[in-house]
């Protein structure tokens, strides 16, 4: 009991240093700023807006215009690597900037999921399986981050989960984001696209291409390409629910054995 309250106390101590702030408060500072500390106006955050208008003007062209669909969703999609960069460079790195990022990249991939569930219905229960999956895995995610006191949900440290931390090496965040996105993308065009690129006319090689490949299209072909980055980037999702789930748990057996240890020396006998 003493070893489980002792640890207890541990878990808890960086918690207890975090300020917490009164949440009236927070909205009159928020209504208060001026415009050379107004977060809403930060360069980043700018970008984000821009983010989310490329993208509901992508979802506009969805259903019949694939070209600019495909403009417009994979720029607002290059801009998630530009924002974090400008916050960074410009001292300019905040909670709702990190937040309106990771809410934008889940509505732009739930939406467009919501598109090939229509347009591949034998398939829709599973892209409702990854809808499901991606908020879940993230939102626990950073509720844990919060909870535990971190900074920023992509600090994951290698005794909390190697493969998350790997994962959140910017570099590796851009580049598994960008072939889950380019999967997802190359799906959606394989509605539209139905010329084969004949790699067969293009090639000099010692030795035959497989009968199948010359027939492709370029969407099969990127989609080909980008399964395993999905896949992995999905594997990533289920491993992120897990953990974050075990340190809320955690979270509360420490909360809880504190309690009881504070019970325990007032001599309330509930326990």
């Amino acid at each position: 009991m003493r070893g489980a309250s002792k640890n207890a106390r541990k878990s808890l101590r960086k918690r207890k240093s975090i300020e917490v702030f009164d949440g009236k408060h927070a909205l009159d500072l928020a209504t208060a700023q001026t415009y050379s500390e107004n977060v809403f106006l930060f360069v980043p955050n700018l970008i984000g807006y821009t983010r989310v208008i490329l993208a509901g003007f992508a979802l506009h062209f969805m259903s019949y215009h694939p070209r600019y669909c495909t403009l417009l969703y994979g720029i607002s999609c290059l801009l998630d690597a530009v924002d974090g960069h400008a916050a960074r460079a410009l001292g300019q790195t905040s909670k709702f900037g990190a937040v309106l990022d990771m809410v934008t990249d889940r509505c732009t991939t739930s939406c467009l999921l919501c598109f090939l569930s229509s347009a591949y219905p034998s398939y829709a229960t599973l892209f409702q399986f990854l809808i499901t999956l991606d908020f879940s895995s993230h939102y626990m995610h950073m509720y844990s981050s919060l909870i535990i006191g971190s900074r920023s949900h992509k600090i994951v440290t290698s005794d909390v989960s190697k493969i998350l931390r790997f994962y959140y090496d910017p570099l590796k965040l851009f580049l598994i984001c960008a072939g889950n996105e380019l999967f997802y993308v190359a799906l959606y065009l394989m509605k539209w696209d139905f010329q084969p690129i004949g790699l067969r006319a293009y090639t000099a090689l010692p030795f035959e291409l497989p009968l199948w490949l010359p027939n492709v299209t370029c969407a099969q072909l990127l989609a080909i390409v980008t399964f395993p980055v999905c896949l992995f980037k999905n594997i990533i999702n289920v491993v992120q629910l897990w953990k974050a789930s075990k340190i809320l748990v955690g979270v509360d057996l420490a909360e809880r054995a504190a309690a009881r240890e504070e019970k325990e020396k007032s001599g309330d006998p509930s326990y």
